[in-house]
């Protein structure tokens, strides 16, 4: 066992030590400020729990992260998983009943991101959320993970914090902090080029700095990459934010 494992091993006999898991841009854990090595098999069990809300059966956990082997095999990997998980001698993974949980101490960064879009997307954003940027909201959920089971929750996170860096831009300008609308804005685009909703909340951005040049030129490259990509024209919303820039909405813009 590592120095690191030996620490942490010393210290858990005399401290509640803090727990962190860290699935945004890629697997990491933590205790106490100390890395946790995890063999590929005790990472995916502990990454794959942390990404359900409710505890699973062991038959169900070990049957999907082992699908290709016969049943014996993947309950025989679960096994072995759990016990390497055991002997770093702090509580990781709960088990009660024949069902598996990540330990309710473990603090998961994934969750607290989860949390954060919901907070910008109700309006309930605190103090601390205006300072702490959009970083978190930046961040795909173990991008080098192929598994399924992953995919599923990077694409349902990828959505949320879209609709929330949409948001931070919108309540950005309200605030008229123009700059931080701009950074989060140009984060949904980046994440997505093709959604219309993250331009439109760009162009915004720029019309409320009186930028309208810069506006109608985003506009304009948004409309040549549907047409170069998919071959279709941007909605009529897009038009009606547009509009008045050109005398009535739905005008045609200028070339450019």
């Amino acid at each position: 066992m590592g120095t690191a494992s030996a620490t942490i091993r010393e210290r858990s006999a005399r401290d509640d030590l803090d727990t962190r898991l860290f699935l945004l841009n890629g697997f990491r854990m933590e205790v106490a400020g100390e890395p946790l090595d995890l063999p590929p098999g005790a990472q995916r069990v502990v990454a794959f729990l942390a990404l359900r809300p409710h505890a699973l059966t062991r038959g169900y956990v070990a049957g999907t992260l082992w699908m290709d082997a016969p049943e014996a095999r993947a309950s025989a990997n679960l096994r072995s998983a759990l016990w390497r998980l055991r002997s770093h001698a702090v509580p990781i993974v709960e088990s009660a009943g024949g069902r598996l949980s990540l330990h309710r101490s473990v603090r998961v960064d994934l969750r607290a991101a989860v949390e954060l879009a919901d907070r910008w997307l109700t309006g309930r954003m605190t103090d601390s959320d205006l300072a702490a940027g959009t970083a978190t909201l930046e961040a795909d959920v173990l991008p080098d993970w192929y598994e399924d089971w992953v995919a599923a929750e990077r694409e349902r996170f990828r959505q949320l914090r879209l609709h929330a860096l949409e948001a931070v831009a919108e309540r950005m300008v309200q605030r008229g902090r123009s700059g931080d609308a701009l950074l989060a804005a140009l984060a949904a685009v980046l994440a997505d080029p093709l959604r219309e909703s993250a331009h439109r909340a760009l162009i915004s951005v720029h019309l409320a700095e009186g930028n309208v040049g810069e506006a109608l030129r985003q506009v304009r490259r948004y409309e040549r990459l549907l047409a170069d990509e998919l071959g279709v024209a941007p909605s009529i919303h897009l038009a009606r934010l547009i509009g008045p820039l050109l005398g009535r909405a739905g005008e045609p813009l200028p070339p450019g």
